[in-house]
């Protein structure tokens, strides 16, 4: 399943580049990507995963950019 989300106060794009990076560490994510102009997410997963993923992917998220917030 993959699905886009819209980003709020990503401020930078070696930021969005680290959130990526991590998200894409995560079991069951079978692509991400951050867009810092466009301010927005995809990400790609397991449909039987993707609720416990986007978790992960919002703590992960939070632990590079702790201001910036998914809208889901």
């Amino acid at each position: 399943m993959k699905k886009k989300y819209k980003l709020q106060d990503l401020d930078c794009a070696n930021c969005a580049a680290k959130m990526e990076e991590a998200i894409k560490k995560i079991p069951g994510v079978n692509d991400a990507s951050v867009n810092f102009m466009m301010q927005k997410m995809t990400i790609d997963a397991d449909d039987d995963k993707f609720d416990g993923v986007m978790e992960q992917v919002k703590a992960a998220c939070k632990k590079v950019e702790p201001d910036c917030v998914i809208l889901m």
